[in-house]
């Protein structure tokens, strides 16, 4: 039996027609908590985030979580959250090298995604694609290896205040972003690291920067993903200028679960697709 999984930062809790799981992270504050899974009220966790002042925080999945979505598959493939801001993947490996322990004929294969999101969705789509036409595990594992080095991420953010609260930006900068107006614009690395490339003033300017960083990453009209926190109207005009410069792109939107609300923040995008 093949199994696809993923943590829920991948914003999917399910792919049509195979055996798919999705592993929830949780959010913190000092008050409360939300387990990002099928049943997370995204609306509700944003209303409290907005008004909460204090820490909050994102705990990954234990390997318990992880050896409970293995189940009893025999061939299981697994994508998570960047290394580069979350223990996600060494929970991920940790649980690997117990259930091999007690399965050793299994084969897993855990993939780092060094991103987030819709890239992550397209790994998982690119996954499926490929158990489809009937490669092996060893070919699958070579094929993928390659496929997320063609793949890109990108971000508008209109908001930092979950960043402060967690630390990562300094909350001097997060309130000079609300208050001005500014979308940042950004992207992940090669390390799987979260980077600003610009900060743009107004939507407009957002859009021109997004197309021209989208056009400089080699980007042809391959798949187009997009996750949304409450924005399905920002998520539509983005397709619709890809779909003016490239007709035949595939293109999908949808929104985005808790973990990716949370740092996206309400009205953020995440943008992932094939170079």
């Amino acid at each position: 039996m093949v199994k696809f999984i993923a943590d829920s930062s991948c914003d999917k809790i399910s792919f049509e027609g195979v055996n798919f799981e999705s592993v929830p992270l949780t959010i913190y504050t000092d008050e409360k908590s939300y387990l990002d899974d099928d049943k997370i009220d995204v609306h509700d966790m944003l209303d409290y985030l907005s008004n909460y002042h204090a820490r909050s925080y994102t705990a990954c999945p234990s390997a318990d979580q992880w050896l409970t979505a293995f189940g009893d598959a025999d061939e299981i493939y697994v994508v998570t959250l960047t290394s580069g801001l979350s223990g996600t993947y060494n929970s991920a490996c940790v649980a690997k090298d117990m259930f091999l322990q007690d399965h050793p004929d299994a084969k897993i294969h855990v993939i780092d995604s060094l991103s987030t999101g819709p890239e992550m969705h397209l790994i998982v789509e690119k996954l499926i694609e490929l158990k489809n036409e009937g490669n092996s595990f060893e070919d699958t594992v070579a094929k993928i290896t390659e496929y997320y080095k063609t793949t890109r991420l990108f971000f508008s953010f209109f908001s930092l205040h979950n960043f402060a609260q967690n630390g990562r930006v300094s909350k001097v900068v997060a309130s000079a972003i609300g208050i001005l107006n500014i979308r940042v614009l950004g992207t992940a690395d090669e390390e799987g690291k979260v980077g600003v490339i610009a900060k743009c003033k107004g939507e407009k300017k957002m859009l021109s920067s997004l197309m021209a960083e989208i056009e400089k990453a080699g980007y042809k009209g391959g798949k187009f993903r997009i996750s949304h926190v409450e924005n399905e109207p920002l998520s539509q005009k983005v397709c619709e200028l890809i779909k003016e410069k490239y007709p035949n792109a595939d293109t999908l939107y949808y929104p985005a679960k808790g973990l990716c609300s949370y740092y996206a923040e309400r009205n953020g995008i995440i943008i992932g697709f094939e170079c």
